[in-house]
């Protein structure tokens, strides 16, 4: 499911950018989506929901198209942003902002489905390898990659990253470990280790190449040490 914002102050824009959705997932049919649409920046900046790809207005009443943008980036919301634009001279204001397209009014049907394309597969990309993570009114997208394990105390679970910087949420353990890849390996109730960090295991332990050490169950002590050698081996 693609979570797609709309934001533009009239309200034809908004109708033509859901007809353009509605008919390019007719015909590709490859995806689903949920559209919400917001008539001002600020309406947008407030709502609680993350979004995947966001179509925002550069010409608006204060906060306009860019002054959102900002503001999106300092919530730490992460969504490719599409400008939509009638003035073609501001669209390299998007720069700025590392927008990932814009498109000219009035908007062509051929353009939009080619920024769709590129938008999907970026963002099927982007699912592959990265850990979507909400906290309140901001998202932060994780690199599994960077993730070297994750616990749980209580309610919260704890990611700890390569760069020794950690990101804790109210999230259960058991529901993370369905986000992740087959890299992850639940050591323990309370852990679930990046095998791409583990330099070995013994006695109830498992070892981390960035130092330190976690617990093992002895339940999953065997398994383990059969994934650990099954990891080497496909990233040989």
């Amino acid at each position: 499911m693609i979570r797609i914002a709309i934001c533009d102050d009239e309200p034809y824009m908004m109708e033509q950018l859901s007809e353009l959705l509605f008919e390019y997932q007719k015909e590709r049919q490859s995806f689903s989506y949920d559209v919400h649409c917001f008539e001002s920046g600020t309406s947008l900046l407030n709502s609680k929901d993350c979004f995947d790809l966001i179509f925002l207005d550069i010409q608006m009443d204060g906060p306009d198209g860019m002054e959102t943008a900002k503001s999106l980036q300092r919530q730490k919301k992460d969504g490719l942003l599409v400008f939509v634009t009638a003035f073609q001279e501001r669209v390299f204001e998007a720069f700025e902002v590392q927008a990932y397209d814009y498109l000219v009014k009035p908007l062509a049907s051929g353009r939009f489905a080619r920024t769709m394309d590129r938008a999907l597969e970026t963002l099927e990309q982007r699912t592959e390898t990265s850990l979507l993570i909400q906290k309140g009114n901001s998202c932060q997208v994780v690199l599994l990659e960077e993730i070297v394990y994750c616990e749980v105390w209580g309610r919260k679970v704890y990611i700890h990253q390569k760069d020794k910087t950690v990101i804790d949420y109210y999230e259960k353990l058991k529901q993370l470990e369905q986000y992740l890849d087959n890299r992850f390996f639940r050591c323990h109730r309370s852990y679930l280790v990046n095998l791409d960090y583990v330099c070995g295991c013994r006695e109830g332990e498992v070892f981390l190449s960035q130092g330190g050490n976690l617990p093992v169950s002895k339940l999953r002590e065997r398994d383990l040490a059969q994934a650990i050698l099954r990891h080497m081996k496909e990233r040989n």
